[in-house]
């Protein structure tokens, strides 16, 4: 209670101690999104500290401050990092930072450390879900795995207060699996004023070799098979074979772009693009095609949306969630080469039903800004502090 004359002191921000798997050596949903987070929190909102695998040549210049967790480079896949736990190093400085939350992004040996060190602070601990672990099994004949993995993130999760979604058919699969308790939705966001349908340039396409006539069909992410790189592939051959006239544009690199490259020879592969130049492929494209299932939410797909592009994804967990079927996009059966073949000729063919769709995607994807996004994590946070007082 304050006496009269007195003012009630401003409370101290918060301090939040986030650690991740990915930050700044792999430019991926991930990052992208926990960067974007981090800026946000650091406007006045929050302390934050970051603990995380990096490199000495980082492809992101990082948001906050990064403690660098200890780490290896997977072999024959050097964009991936697997952390090998907390340093005495990491420990001093948590315990000198603080934290009044530890939020851990990834469940792995770093994160059950993190996740013990604020156990025995008594510090609160939520989770954010970004990767649908289970479902890149079988793309490494590795489905075997799945019972003990499910076991291993029942066992983490349900240490933890919250555990932030990006969708509801995710929080659905947890809940499927046991993971109750906690779940709260957290979707990822889109810069509508970058990712815009008047990025649209002709000179863009005629420097790849695009006529105004053509229907590109853009592919934009890491090239790795769990996205799919297969059955896009396969798709635009068979659109081709059909008679239709196709272009494909691929924007990305990774260890899948040699055999993307053989099966179309004549494709456009762009590389990896960011900002403006991602922006500008985006928009230049009429179509895109993404037929990845192991997406928890699906970046890309919500950049090709606010783009102005109609998607034809597969109907599965993020996607389903982002394209409305039949109104923003096409919802296919995942893997299934014969139904996206349908999908995308019918979309070719018809230029007033392509065009209809993205303006519907466009107007979608406005729903989904970043302030809103994150100032509802950051609401979690403080409904979290609050309960703690």
């Amino acid at each position: 209670m304050n006496l009269p004359g007195q003012t009630t002191p401003p409370r101290a921000r918060k301090r939040i101690a986030l650690y991740t798997g990915a930050y700044n050596h792999i430019a991926d949903g991930v990052s992208l999104t926990l960067n974007r987070l981090v800026a946000y929190l650091l406007e006045g909102r929050a302390e934050v500290l970051v603990l995380a695998p990096t490199t000495d040549e980082p492809v992101l210049e990082h948001h906050g401050e990064l403690e660098a967790a200890p780490s290896f480079a997977i072999p024959g896949r050097p964009e991936y990092r697997i952390s090998v736990g907390l340093s005495q190093g990491n420990r001093r400085r948590l315990d000198a930072f603080s934290p009044d939350i530890m939020h851990i992004a990834t469940p792995d040996v770093t994160g059950v450390q993190a996740l013990a060190w604020a156990q025995r602070r008594g510090v609160p601990i939520v989770a954010s879900y970004h990767t649908h672990f289970s479902s890149y099994l079988d793309y490494y004949c590795m489905g075997w795995m799945e019972p003990p993995m499910w076991a291993w993130l029942r066992w983490f999760y349900r240490q933890c207060t919250h555990i932030y979604v990006p969708t509801p058919s995710m929080a659905d699969i947890l809940r499927t699996h046991g993971i109750h308790e906690g779940v709260e939705l957290w979707p990822r966001g889109v810069e509508t004023d970058l990712f815009h349908p008047d990025r649209r340039s002709t000179a863009f396409r005629e420097k790849h070799g695009f006529s105004e006539d053509d229907v590109v069909v853009a592919f934009i992410s890491r090239l790795v098979i769990e996205k799919g790189t297969n059955v896009y592939a396969r798709v635009l051959r068979a659109v081709a074979a059909e008679g239709v006239r196709v272009k494909a544009l691929v924007v990305g690199t990774g260890p899948a772009e040699e055999d993307m490259r053989r099966l179309l020879p004549d494709g456009v592969f762009a590389g990896h693009l960011t900002d403006e130049e991602l922006a500008t492929a985006y928009a230049s494209s009429d179509i895109f095609l993404f037929p990845s299932e192991t997406e928890t939410f699906g970046n890309v797909t919500l950049e090709a949306m606010a783009s102005g592009l109609p998607t034809v994804c597969a109907d599965a967990i993020g996607s389903k969630s982002l394209v409305l079927d039949g109104e923003t996009g096409i919802l296919c059966r995942p893997r299934d080469t014969d139904d996206f073949t349908k999908a995308v000729c019918d979309l070719i063919r018809h230029g007033p039903r392509r065009a209809a769709m993205g303006r519907a995607a466009r107007e979608r994807a406005t729903e989904f800004s970043w302030p809103t996004i994150l100032g509802r994590l950051d609401a979690y946070y403080d409904h979290l502090m609050e309960g703690r007082r």
